[in-house]
């Protein structure tokens, strides 16, 4: 596989603060704790032109394997798996972060945060014992006080909550791995998470990340039976149910296969499904009325184990854990799918690609 340009991290910054400012990506990865090659967060910076520069360390921390952007302040949350908290760190310069707090405990492997889009509170999800923890934020995005939700229980095996995701009507969503749920949570002020309703998914699928498309439905990217389920509102009930589940994949999955990511074009046509082990993306054409999604095309990621990515301006930005890189592919507008890819940039063991600000 040939790339039009090859770029490693250098040792320094660069200078130029107002060029390091634009278009800025932070990078989640796993550090020594969890026997990866990163330091903590990194910034990047995407040019036009698709191409990703390495600007340096934002902040030196703990496997800060997944992140969340404050909505209208500079405030950075990470997640610190081995360490089991969560921290808010302050943009400082051009692209530093410095610590705004102490370190909270959250639970066992936390390995998700994700923000309010009005700033009140974030929401920690941990792989470890299952937990979802609701943190609220002060005025200044600081984190000021700490409520565990509701555990899942019942099963008869271990609970592995994985990611939230803030739906357009107000209410929280969840995933738990271990139980095949999904869990839909109102927030109470001063209180935290209450549950809603919950949304049993196939035994063994393995729900982890999900979106929601502009239709309303919520597609959830399933790591063990590598598929996308679909779950739509009730009008008049506001329950949500699901109302179909078909493969991420137009070719199968193999042995050793786990999903990992999905993500959405801006348009909303098209979606991408990252899967680790025979290190693919694959392409799916939704719906416009958000009712299911069709696997066009799988193509090979650029690298070992694509952990998450991201779709931004045209680009497909793919971050592999193993292989120690981010691969860049040209996403053609109307059929969504790829070009070669354009770029290749050494990152040490990446897990998370965040825009610093919306696109």
């Amino acid at each position: 596989m040939a790339f039009e340009s090859v770029a490693s991290a250098p040792g320094a910054p660069e200078p130029a603060a107002r060029e390091a400012a634009r278009d800025l990506i932070w990078t989640g990865s796993y550090t020594a704790d969890r026997d990866g090659r990163g330091e903590g967060i990194g910034a990047v910076r995407a040019a036009p032109d698709g191409t990703l520069n390495w600007l340096g360390l934002a902040a030196a921390a703990d496997s800060p394997s997944f992140l969340a952007v404050h909505s209208s302040l500079p405030v950075v949350y990470a997640v610190a798996e081995q360490a089991r908290t969560v921290r808010a760190y302050r943009r400082s310069g051009a692209f530093g972060l410095e610590p705004a707090g102490p370190a909270w405990t959250a639970g066992e492997a936390p390995c998700h945060v994700a923000v309010d889009p009005m700033g009140r509170y974030l929401t920690v999800a941990c792989w470890g014992d299952g937990k979802v923890v609701l943190f609220e934020l002060d005025d200044d995005g600081g984190i000021s006080a700490r409520f565990p939700a509701a555990a899942s229980t019942g099963s008869g095996r271990p609970s592995r909550a994985h990611a939230s995701l803030y739906l357009e009507d107000g209410r929280v969503m969840t995933t738990d791995l271990g139980h095949d749920l999904l869990r839909i949570w109102n927030y109470l002020p001063g209180a935290g998470l209450s549950l809603d309703h919950e949304v049993v998914l196939p035994r063994g699928s393995g729900p982890r990340h999900l979106v929601q498309h502009a239709s309303g439905s919520v597609f959830v990217v399933t790591e063990y039976s590598v598929e996308v389920a679909v779950v739509q509102r009730s009008a008049g009930t506001g329950i949500f149910s699901l109302t179909g589940v078909g493969p991420a994949t137009s070719a199968g999955t193999l042995p050793g296969d786990s999903a990992a990511e999905i993500a959405l074009a801006l348009d909303g046509r098209h979606a991408y499904v990252g899967v680790r082990g025979s290190n693919r993306m694959s392409v799916l054409q939704v719906e416009a009325d958000g009712s299911s999604l069709r696997p066009l095309a799988d193509f090979p990621s650029g690298g070992d184990w694509p952990r998450h990515h991201l779709v931004r301006n045209g680009w497909l930005h793919v971050a592999h854990e193993l292989s120690h890189d981010v691969v860049t592919f040209p996403l053609d507008p109307d059929s969504g799918l790829p070009g070669e890819p354009v770029h290749r940039l050494e990152v040490a063991s990446p897990t998370a690609l965040v825009p610093a600000r919306n696109p």
